[in-house]
Order: C-alpha cells, then structure tokens, then sequence
C-alpha cells in the first residue's frame, strides 16, 4: 500500500533564515566552451581512488572511461572533453590537498566516444549497476556513490526529490528545475519502474514558486503520472532545509537514527540534477562529464550558472564569467556557509562542487572571536540537536569521551551554529577538529561510516 502524502511539512528541529542573494536566479545556464587542458582527478567519490585506464599520449573521447576501481563506494571517471592525454601527475584540490589526476589537451572539438550507446537495462539491479557506470554521485561532502542508494535490496517506499537551495546565492538547482523539468519528471519515473516506489515527493522552497509551478503542472498531468505518485511539497526557505535527514523529517516524519541511512527508514534521496542525469544516461548513454555550477559574489564579474565540464580549472571558468570585479579577499567552493575555502585557483572542478564564490575584501572582513557568552543560540539552530559550543570546549581539552557522549561526530558542517554564535566562534570548524580525533567516534557513526554514510544537500 502506498503512504499517505503529506498535507504540509513536518515540522523539524533548528535551522535559520538567510538572505537569498539570488542574483543569477533569472540568469539561464549557459555553457561552457571546451577548456585548453581538462584536469580529472582519479578521485570524486568517498571510495577508492581510481585506476588510470590511460596512458601519457592516449587519444580520448568525451564520455571515454579513463579510471576505474573494484571498490563498491568508487565510482569510474570519465574524460568530460576530446583531445590528449598530457600526463598522469600529483595535483592539488581545490582545498590544497594532493591526488592523482589525468591530464586532458582538449582538441576544442568535443567529439563524443564513437558508438555510444545507452545502457541496456531490465531490471532492478541492472539500474543500480548502469547507474554506478555513468559516474554519478551526490553533490557535496565528499561525493557519495548514487549506485549505492539506489540498492533494491533496501526497498524504499518513498522517493524524495531534493530541490532546495536555503544557502545564499546558490541557484544552479532552481535553473534546473525550470530548465529540465521534463528530464527530472523522466528520471523519477524510471527510477520509480525499476525500484517499485509508488510514493515521489519533490520538494521545493517557498522562494521558488516558478519551480513549484513547472514541476507540479508536468507531475499533476494525467498523462505523466496517471496514478498520482509524484507530488510537490514546498518547504519553508531555512537552512539547511536540503540536508538529507532534516529533508526525510520534514517530508515524511522519519527520522534516521544515528548509524542508519535513509534507507533503513524507507528512503531515497536524490538531487533534482542527479535524477536529470539519470534521465539523460538512460537515453544516451552519456555518462557524468559537465556540471551545472553557480559562479557568483560581489567579487564577479559577470555572475551566472554555467554547465562546465569536469575538470575544467576554477580558474578558467572566472574567466570564462569575465573574471574578478574586484579584489577578492574570500574565495570558496560551495556555499557561504558550508563551502570551502579555495585555496588554489588553477584547481579543477569536480562532480561534488556545487559553486564558485568570490567575494571583495570589503565583504570578507572577518569579525574578531571572543569568548562564549553561553547563549545557547548555537544548539537552538542545530538540526542535529547538537551542543556546539559544549563540544568546542571539549575539543578544546581533548575529552574523548565527553566528545562521544556528545555525538560530535553527528554534525554535518552545516555551519548554521557559526552563523548565529554572537562571539564569532568558529564552531563548525572546532566540531570537524574534533570529529577528526581518535577515539572521539561513537560506535553508532563507525557503523555509518563502514556502510558508506552520505548526504546531500544542494545548498
């Protein structure tokens, strides 16, 4: 029997409202032409680092696979321009950090791989396995395997559509919704057929009632959804709304338990760009090798969304924007809030970034930290139910089991308590500190860990 759909949302725990800065929102996607040199990194997904498929002077095709691993939680990668390969070498991350890429010259061409085919696909297990091949993982974090949700043995009974965007200036998700709704309506429906789920919610902030109304008049069609399985749900525009658990809560009153995943509660959660790309692979057989990304901030130039190729360098795509307006003096990949700071422009984009920012040192200055007035605003907005500023002093100290016994490693950096925290702690980074250190994880979280936990949030 199919569940009851919701009237409403259920009502969820913390979170905050933040300005929108939604100036590319009316901006359509454009995209980006062929880079000179394309940097793939064997890496993109929270498995196993990839091996290389080719060698220093191989031709490539866009859509050739280049690495691939046995791990379950890897995914393969795939050249996302035409052209040769220059070298296979150590290269930086967007963060600094170091790991083996593939080197693309691009020809400037952009020739697909000859015969190309979409996958051959009849049954549930075949979908899971066709979806690993095309690449896909969850945007943000550090990529979680799609294949893996997609698992029939969990025999979810509700699919959720993610379509929010609750940080600031992050549009890309909205532009797809009104640009694709014809894709993501196509991408449920194969994944509704393959996965026997008879329950799809997608859901939609109230600040974006143009992609509300395009997905609801496809999904409201006799013609498109004869058995009124998919349905629109708009949500209050608070961060962090798209988080995969507070999402779950708020669309159907379950909540994953510590150490569980969304389909031990009968779940599936799926960013509107991924069922896209689903759609799309099911056709044509084109695996994940260009990304919708927003490109904005005081510090750009020409802010847009922009359909880039993965790998193509930060830098690059700037320019392709029309560069810096201004000095930046903040540079970050992701959100305002929960992105990371850019510390090398040369690096490429990769299949979990969702965003560039550049913001002028003007808007960058930084707010002296001061002691904690104990206020608890930071736990009110906590929607993990998390005492940040307790588990910075226990950090701090290095009290293992006053860590555990506060679940620090529950937090998911949404960085909502460092928003609101009067005396500018920096919390959110004090949490992943303490996360980090030995000992300081429960058993719940090391059991989420070994199963391969991932969330998702567009913004």
């Amino acid at each position: 029997m199919r569940p009851e759909f919701p009237v409403r949302p259920f009502k969820t725990h913390g979170g905050i409202r933040l300005p929108a800065h939604r100036t590319t929102a009316r901006e359509k996607t454009v995209t980006m032409p062929a880079p000179e040199i394309c940097i793939i990194p064997l890496r993109q997904s929270s498995g196993a680092v990839c091996r290389a498929l080719v060698r220093k002077g191989d031709r490539v095709w866009r859509g050739q696979k280049i690495g691939d691993t046995d791990d379950p939680f890897s995914v393969p990668v795939h050249a996302s321009v035409s052209g040769t390969v220059l070298q296979i070498a150590a290269t930086e991350s967007s963060s600094g950090e170091m790991g083996e890429a593939i080197w693309i010259q691009s020809d400037g061409k952009m020739e697909s791989l000859p015969n190309l085919r979409p996958p051959i696909v009849t049954d549930a297990e075949g979908f899971a396995a066709a979806i690993r091949e095309s690449g896909l993982v969850d945007p943000g974090g550090d990529g979680f395997p799609t294949h893996i949700k997609l698992n029939p043995a969990r025999q979810a009974d509700t699919l959720i559509i993610n379509a929010i965007e609750s940080e600031p200036y992050l549009t890309c998700a909205y532009r797809c919704a009104l640009e694709e709704s014809r894709s993501v309506l196509e991408g449920v429906y194969a994944i509704k057929s393959f996965l026997n789920v008879h329950r799809v919610i997608i859901a939609v902030e109230e600040n974006n009632p143009e992609a509300a109304k395009i997905l609801g008049e496809i999904a409201d069609n006799e013609e498109y959804d004869p058995d009124d399985e998919v349905r629109i749900l708009t949500l209050p525009s608070v961060y962090p709304q798209g988080e995969e658990k507070t999402l779950i809560k708020a669309c159907t009153d379950r909540e994953v338990p510590p150490g569980k995943l969304p389909g031990d509660v009968g779940c599936i959660v799926m960013t509107i760009d991924s069922v896209v790309l689903i759609a799309k692979y099911l056709k044509t057989g084109m695996p994940l090798v260009s990304k919708r990304i927003t490109v904005s901030g005081s510090a750009i130039y020409a802010p847009a969304n922009v359909l880039v190729p993965i790998g193509a360098r930060i830098s690059d795509i700037i320019e392709f924007c029309g560069g810096f307006s201004a000095e930046p003096g903040n540079l970050l990949v992701g959100g305002p809030v929960s992105g990371k700071a850019l510390r090398v422009m040369t690096a490429p984009i990769v299949k979990a970034d969702t965003a560039i920012l550049a913001f002028s040192e003007k808007d960058s200055a930084e707010r002296e930290e001061s002691a904690c007035i104990r206020c608890g605003r930071c736990a009110r907005v906590c929607p993990m139910r998390l005492a940040p500023a307790l588990i910075e002093k226990a950090a701090a100290s290095g009290n293992l089991s006053a860590l555990r016994r506060l679940h620090a490693d529950a937090c998911t950096y949404c960085g909502a308590c460092a928003c609101v925290c009067p005396a500018n702690r920096r919390l959110t980074d004090a949490i992943r500190r303490a996360a980090a250190l030995p000992g300081a994880e429960t058993p719940a979280r090391k059991n989420d860990t070994e199963r391969g936990k991932g969330g998702e949030e567009n913004g």
